[in-house]
C-alpha cells in the first residue's frame, strides 16, 4: 500500500514538474530597448490573459538588445536604432518595426507646467554641447515671453547606457544642428561634452525628477507616467508642436517602409506642419534560421496578436500602432525569411 501510494505520487510529481516545463518553455523572452517597454508590457499581460503564454521582456536599452539577439541568449531583440541592412545580412537578422511613438525633452523647472516651456533644436543642442548652461539664457528666454524662468543652473541629463532614446535624440540634434553633428554625431551611445548619466528612460527620468533646474530626454510614455514636464519643440516646418499619438502619426504619415532596405525607416525631422520632429519606430530583431521553430512562432504569435489587438492599448499610452499596409510587409517578411532547420517557413 505505501509503495503504490508513493509510486502514485512520484507519477503525479512527474507530470506537474512536465507541465510547468511545458508552460515555462512557452514562454518568450526578448530584451534590449527601454523606448517601447510600458507598451511591450501592457501587451504582455494582456496576451497572457488570452492566450496562457507569457513574454519576458527584459528593458536594458537597445544595445543590449543587439548584443543579446547575437548571442542567441534571447528569443528576439529590440533597438530603437535599425540596423543597416548590411549589418542584418552578416548577422543572419531580420528585421521589422514593432510600434512608433516619440522622444521628448523633460525638465524639472518650478512653476513651469508640462508643455508652457518652448525649445527649438538649436537651443537644445547648445543646452546639450554646454554652450548655454543657464535657464535664463536669451536663447530660450527669447522663445518663452512671459514663462518665468527661474535663474538657475542647467543640469543636463543623458542615458548612460548604449540606447536607441539616444540615437533618436542625437540624430535629430545632427541633422538640425552642424556643430552638434561634428562635435557629438549620432548613434546609441556618444561622448557627452556634459551632464550626469542615467540607466534607460527610467533612469534618466528619475535623474530629472530629483534635480532642480534638469533637463533630459525620454520616451513619452515615461514623461507622461513620471508627471514630468515635457516641451514643445519647434519642428520642421517652423511650428511648435506637443507630443502626442497624433503628432507622432504626422511624422509616420510619408515613411517609405516598402523601399527603404530592412524596413529601417527612421522617423526623426520630418516635414509636416503638424509633425513631432523627435519621432522613431522601435524595431524586432530575430535571427533569419531558428533552431527552435516553435519559440519561432511563438515570438510571430505574441506581435501578430499584438499587431491586430495592441493598437487602443497603445493609443493609451501616446504610442502609434504600426498601419495595416506595415503589417502585411512585415508578415511577408516572416514567411519568406523566417526558417526552421530544414529550411521550411517558420510563419
Amino acid at each position: 500500500m505505501r509503495l503504490n501510494q508513493l509510486i502514485k505520487s512520484a507519477v503525479v510529481a512527474a507530470g506537474t514538474a512536465s507541465i510547468l516545463s511545458t508552460a515555462m518553455a512557452a514562454d518568450i523572452i526578448g530584451a534590449g530597448a527601454t523606448f517601447p517597454y510600458p507598451i511591450y508590457s501592457k501587451w504582455a499581460e494582456a496576451y497572457k490573459a488570452a492566450t496562457g503564454i507569457g513574454m519576458n521582456y527584459q528593458s536594458i536599452g537597445s544595445g543590449g538588445g543587439i548584443k543579446q539577439i547575437k548571442a542567441k541568449t534571447v528569443d528576439f531583440g529590440a533597438s530603437d536604432m535599425p540596423l543597416k541592412a548590411e549589418d542584418l545580412e552578416k548577422e543572419g537578422l531580420i528585421q521589422f518595426p514593432a510600434i512608433m511613438g516619440g522622444v521628448v525633452p523633460v525638465v524639472n523647472l518650478d512653476g513651469v507646467q508640462p508643455g508652457q516651456l518652448k525649445l527649438t533644436s538649436q537651443a537644445l543642442a547648445n543646452i546639450y554641447l554646454g554652450k548655454i548652461t543657464k535657464w535664463t539664457a536669451p536663447e530660450i528666454a527669447s522663445l518663452n515671453p512671459g514663462v518665468n524662468l527661474p535663474d538657475a543652473h542647467i543640469t543636463v541629463v543623458h542615458r548612460a547606457d548604449g540606447s536607441g532614446t539616444t540615437f533618436l535624440w542625437t540624430d535629430f540634434l545632427s541633422k538640425t544642428n552642424p556643430e552638434f553633428k561634428t562635435t557629438v554625431g549620432s548613434g546609441t551611445a556618444v561622448k557627452w561634452p556634459t551632464g550626469v548619466g542615467g540607466k534607460g528612460n527610467e533612469g534618466v527620468a528619475a535623474n530629472v525628477q530629483r534635480i532642480k533646474g534638469a533637463i533630459g530626454y525620454v520616451e513619452y510614455a515615461y514623461a507622461k507616467r513620471n508627471k514630468i514636464a515635457h516641451t514643445q519643440v519647434k519642428n520642421r516646418d517652423g511650428r511648435f508642436v506637443e507630443p502626442d499619438d497624433e503628432s507622432f502619426k504626422a511624422a509616420a504619415a510619408g515613411a517609405a517602409w516598402d523601399k527603404t532596405p530592412g524596413m529601417a525607416v527612421i522617423l526623426t525631422d520630418q516635414p509636416g506642419k503638424n509633425s513631432w520632429p523627435i519621432t522613431g519606430a522601435s524595431f524586432i530583431l530575430m535571427h533569419k534560421n531558428q533552431a527552435d521553430a516553435n519559440k519561432a512562432a511563438e515570438v510571430l504569435k505574441f506581435f501578430d496578436w499584438s499587431y491586430k489587438n495592441g493598437g487602443a492599448m497603445a493609443t493609451e499610452l501616446d504610442y502609434v500602432a504600426m498601419p495595416p499596409a506595415v503589417v502585411k510587409l512585415v508578415q511577408d517578411t516572416w514567411k519568406a525569411q523566417l526558417k526552421d532547420g530544414s529550411g521550411k517557413a517558420v510563419w
